[in-house]
């Protein structure tokens, strides 16, 4: 439990303790977020099947690559876990932290443990319940949007890069023939820069270009709109004393019946003292 300033009373005293099956919800962050981090770290595992059966060299270099990028995200979640959790230490040694943060380590001998990431994700949201995910979702529908549209660039950069060095890498005049050529002309075509410096020569590259160009305006008009929304929209008034509650009306009940005992124990002891004084 931890203590706050009672303001009726004037002392220091302590929130309500969680029941120890709702504890673990003190471990999500946004339900979108949530979704986005196990959908990444499904994409590892499966980066980890690609750079086995891979046997080109550039593709196997733009696996490496979005396994470096998938590894910054990783440690960065780790960090935001660590400096979020109740307790630090049960979270590195009761609830697997040490794992996510060799997990986040781009050696191969620990991506292995990326997988206890997963499990977790996936029971912290199956407690959380499919009814509160998706009120969750809704409620938060441009940061949902936003989480997605990131999880969709992420795909399209690899993917898009692995199928346009498949589709172009052996091409006569070809000039997408390395990781590094692909990787850039799917980035700049994401951005829609289009610098001409790379460009698909075959009808199926050309194809994919396209895809990767309409996919890559709707990112960044998203993004754009997100940024615009977050700065720019009048923000409401918080009250001088928020309380903080779960989404599950279980857990609510219990904080209020809490939270309405301690205010009741703090009006007696100003009534005793207004009486004594």
């Amino acid at each position: 439990m931890t203590g706050t300033f009672d303001i009726l009373g004037g002392n220091e005293r302590r929130e309500p303790e969680l029941p120890a099956n709702e504890s673990s919800r003190t471990e999500l962050a946004n339900t979108g977020y949530e979704l986005f981090v196990g959908a990444l770290s499904v994409l590892s595992l499966v980066n980890i099947v690609l750079a086995l059966l891979l046997r080109d060299e550039a593709l196997q270099t733009v696996v490496r690559v979005i396994d470096v990028l998938l590894s910054v995200v990783f440690l960065i979640d780790f960090l935001a876990r660590l400096r979020r959790a109740p307790s630090r230490r049960d979270y590195v040694f009761r609830q697997f932290g040490w794992a996510d943060l060799l997990a986040s380590l781009p050696f191969p001998q620990f991506k292995i443990l990326r997988v206890f990431r997963l499990f977790r994700v996936a029971r912290l949201l199956r407690r959380l319940g499919a009814g509160n995910i998706g009120r969750g979702l809704i409620r938060d529908r441009a940061g949902s949007a936003l989480m997605s549209l990131l999880l969709i660039g992420v795909l399209v950069l690899e993917f898009g890069s692995l199928a346009m060095l498949a589709l172009e890498q052996k091409a006569p005049g070809a000039n997408i023939t390395t990781a590094s050529d692909a990787l850039w002309y799917v980035i700049v075509t994401m951005a829609t820069v289009g610098y001409g410096d790379q460009y698909p020569v075959t009808t199926g590259g050309r194809e994919m270009g396209t895809l990767v160009i309409i996919i890559g305006v709707g990112i960044f008009g998203t993004l754009t709109g997100y940024l615009a929304n977050l700065f720019l929209a009048p923000r409401s008034e918080e009250p001088q004393a928020a309380v903080s509650l779960s989404q599950d009306p279980r857990l609510q009940l219990h904080q209020l019946k809490a939270l309405v005992e301690q205010q009741r124990v703090a009006v007696d002891q100003l009534a005793r003292a207004i009486e004594d004084g």
